[in-house]
């Protein structure tokens, strides 16, 4: 017997099956492509809408006046993408701005030794509550919640009432400006929110920490049979948050001018709005710090066209960013349904 001849088959048609379209879009990107796509629909529509808003002072205006929430949305972004959720940052904020303004004012330390002490302060509460969560298995929400009333106690701790800082220091750095291009200028904390923001970029893309807090966030049992560096890497994310907060409050001391345990009050809420419409799955393993930059724009957009408009009421900008909220989780439930399972 002649063995069988398997029939032959079009090369065309196989490199067709095997290969998907190239000008498909992967679904990873539809969040990211959505926010970019609809903060250039919306900054398309304050330019016709309203008489002076195209231009380059109104856009670097929303850098500056979310330097802070730049800065805090970056470490909440490694959070995520770990699986986790850290509610600590507004109080970590605040008790930055106490210290601060506690021990430059009333004790009339340098802010040369303050600033360095209240970032290790921040890095080191970070750290704190990522040993817990991974050490003893605790769960990220609880850990950070209880975090979030200690340092929110602890600010009550050095003071009840606002402590205003007139050091001539802080004064000076909020009230530099850095020309950009024409009348368009920076704040000092502007240009180091874009300094964290490339920063991220660059460790959450190439570095092995970057690629490990992804790998955890798709699968922490994958990660572990990979032998990556799952331990650590979760304690690092938390201490990068952490860092991230303390930094924010340091820039959040800039553009208050004082310390006050009321400051930053659901900044954590902001930070993770951001994070989400930037397009940052809550299930962890997929987003891109470039996306949570666009999403403190979008907020602070949204804010800047109420404002333009005159006629609403602040409140509507919760109102539309609720509702934001509400659609993004839509598009990250439409990302899970078409993304295969592998």
């Amino acid at each position: 017997m002649s063995a069988a001849v398997p029939a032959r088959q079009n090369p065309a048609s196989a490199s067709a099956v095997a290969a998907p379209p190239a000008s498909r879009l992967n679904p990873k990107y539809f969040p990211l492509a959505a926010t970019v796509s609809l903060f250039v629909l919306m900054a398309t529509l304050g330019s016709v809408l309203y008489e002076g808003f195209f231009s380059a002072q109104v856009f670097l205006n929303l850098l500056i006046d979310n330097a802070f929430l730049v800065v805090v949305a970056v470490g909440m972004t490694f959070v995520i993408l770990s699986g986790g959720i850290d509610l600590s940052v507004g109080s970590v904020i605040a008790l930055t701005t106490m210290v601060s303004a506690s021990l430059v004012e009333t004790h009339g330390w340098s802010p040369a030794l303050v600033i360095p002490l209240v970032l290790v302060m921040g890095t080191l509460f970070g750290g704190l509550m990522g040993v817990l969560i991974e050490r003893f298995r605790l769960q990220p929400f609880i850990v950070t919640l209880a975090g979030m009333f200690l340092a929110r106690g602890l600010c009550y701790l050095i003071s009840i009432d606002s402590v205003s800082i007139s050091h001539p220091f802080y004064t000076e750095v909020s009230q530099v400006r850095i020309p950009v291009w024409g009348d368009a200028s920076l704040s000092i904390s502007a240009v180091i929110a874009i300094v964290v923001v490339l920063a991220a970029i660059f460790v959450a893309h190439c570095t092995p920490f970057g690629r490990a807090v992804y790998a955890i966030g798709g699968s922490e049992h994958s990660a572990l049979l990979m032998g990556l560096p799952v331990r650590s890497t979760l304690v690092g994310v938390y201490t990068l948050s952490g860092f991230c907060s303390a930094l924010a409050g340091v820039i959040f001391t800039f553009y208050m001018l004082s310390g006050y345990g009321l400051h930053a009050v659901g900044l954590e809420l902001d930070a993770i709005a951001a994070v989400v419409i930037g397009g940052t799955l809550l299930t962890g393993g997929v987003g891109y710090v470039a996306g949570t930059l666009f999403g403190v724009l979008m907020l602070g957009i949204i804010q800047t066209l109420i404002a333009f408009d005159g006629s609403l009421s602040s409140w509507w900008t919760r109102i539309v960013v609720g509702a934001l909220l509400f659609a993004f989780c839509l598009l990250q439930r439409f990302f899970n349904a078409r993304t295969p399972k592998r």
